[in-house]
């Protein structure tokens, strides 16, 4: 797909389209706090956002199935009929999954998941199944919002998406200022809030993705006599697709167990009710530079090594993920973190000085999720999926062994937590790299 851009390495250049990746992930991750806000000033206070938080992950759990699509659409969506098969398949795994979300929040499922595995009393469960429910038109608005990011990607243009995710921030931002000052608090309010911001973002961002998509179909090469790859050929491009996210999509959707797991766990733990809301409340602050640094998967696929043993982005990442763990370290500080876990979160005084020290510990993580990402983005590169399967295989596993170390231990909930999501990560980048190892000395012994 043409665009305009050069993918040869430099730091300005990476910077250049790095930086508004960055700042999308951020911004994207901190609706979610700031939706806090609106849920835990409702009638059930902090406890709401428990309910709420456990909806969502398992919502995020299903849409984890479908979360291969943008490394997909970034290797395959660069010729017009790439780019209509990718179409093709994002709709009908988006179709697919959220008639499962649905099927999920209705009895039996959502009595077995919410009251069952995570123990909710009956008045929370029935707020997790409701959000759950009605988060499928959010979810469903993600997986739209699938196709226009990939094509801002393919051309460079990451700056248009960030400026899309900007105008989701901005509306949840007002949504979080306004509802609570008009009494619309509490879960349901949360979940519009959330819904509107990304509905402005999709709509932002096919706006600007237009031009690209016809620019695009305007130079491919029509075969004599139609200009649309026939129904054969799109199918079979579907196919080679599905098959290529297939590896990521299983593989994300292990990733995405790994909340359920620790709040199977957490909730376990001596004093579950605070150790579950210090968890959520302290990765609020955690997720968006973590999801930030991970960004360097894009930054991997658009700028791969152009000799052998090309490092520079991997140094690139760490010095990029040293510098963005210094922003949790502003949430450790109390003037800064009484204020945003105690007036914001509405966190109970008694947990304030461990929600800071949380805060402060997860500063460490970035640099871990930026090498991850960037490894991870080599192995698309190399269409190797497997090796990415891999590695969230590997996540998934450290996490549960940790926390099964550790429970009986008589570790504090939070700090199994912290310490999880610190062994997990470091697991998963070095199964990756190992199973690319692999992958190239086997490749070595097939043409000797």
């Amino acid at each position: 797909m043409s665009g305009g851009g050069e993918s040869r390495f430099g730091v300005g250049r990476v910077t250049r389209f790095y930086l508004p990746l960055l700042l999308q992930a951020f911004s994207q991750s901190l609706t979610y706090p700031l939706v806090a806000g609106i849920v835990t000033h409702g009638p059930d206070g902090v406890d709401a956002l428990t309910a709420f938080s456990q909806g969502q992950v398992v919502m995020f759990m299903i849409g984890a199935l479908g979360g291969g699509l943008i490394t997909t659409g970034l290797v395959f969506a660069r010729t017009w009929y790439g780019y209509i098969s990718f179409r093709r398949l994002n709709a009908l795994m988006m179709a697919a999954l959220l008639s499962v979300q649905c099927a999920m929040a209705l009895p039996p499922f959502s009595d077995w998941v919410f009251r069952g595995f995570f123990a909710l009393p009956p008045d929370l469960a029935e707020t997790a199944r409701f959000t759950l429910l009605y988060g499928a038109v959010m979810n469903g608005t993600f997986f739209l919002r699938n196709v226009p990011m990939v094509v801002l990607f393919s051309c460079y243009d990451s700056a248009k998406a960030n400026n899309a995710t900007f105008l989701r921030m901005g509306a949840t931002l007002a949504c979080a200022v306004v509802f609570p000052r008009i009494g619309w608090t509490g879960a349901t309010w949360g979940l519009a809030a959330l819904t509107l911001g990304v509905i402005v973002e999709y709509s932002a961002t096919w706006a600007w993705a237009r031009p690209y998509v016809a620019r695009l179909r305007a130079s491919h090469s029509p075969m004599p006599g139609r200009d649309r790859p026939a129904a054969g050929e799109v199918l079979s491009l579907t196919l080679e697709q599905f098959r290529f996210t297939l590896p990521l999509s299983l593989g994300g959707f292990l990733l995405m167990l790994s909340p359920l797991i620790v709040a199977a766990f957490v909730g376990r733990a001596d004093n579950p009710g605070d150790m579950l809301a210090l968890h959520y409340v302290t990765l609020g602050v955690a997720n968006p530079v973590a999801y930030a640094a991970m960004r360097m998967q894009t930054v991997a696929i658009q700028f791969p090594p152009e000799h052998a043993g090309d490092r520079r982005l991997l140094v690139y990442a760490v010095a990029a993920g040293a510098l963005l763990g210094l922003l949790p370290l502003l949430f450790a500080v109390p003037s800064v973190g009484n204020w945003y876990f105690g007036s914001y979160q509405n966190v109970p005084p008694r947990l304030l000085g461990t929600a800071r020290l949380a805060a402060g510990i997860y500063s460490l993580i970035c640099i871990i999720q930026a090498v991850r990402g960037r490894i991870e983005g080599l192995a698309a590169v190399a269409r190797r999926p497997s090796a990415v399967m891999v590695g969230q295989v590997a996540y998934t596993l450290a996490l549960l062994v940790t926390l099964a170390v550790l429970l009986p231990l008589g570790v504090p909930g939070w700090a199994m937590a912290v310490t999880s999501i610190f062994v997990a990560p470091v697991a998963t980048t070095v199964a990756v790299y190992s199973a690319l190892a692999v992958g190239a000395r086997k490749k070595e012994g097939e043409v000797r």
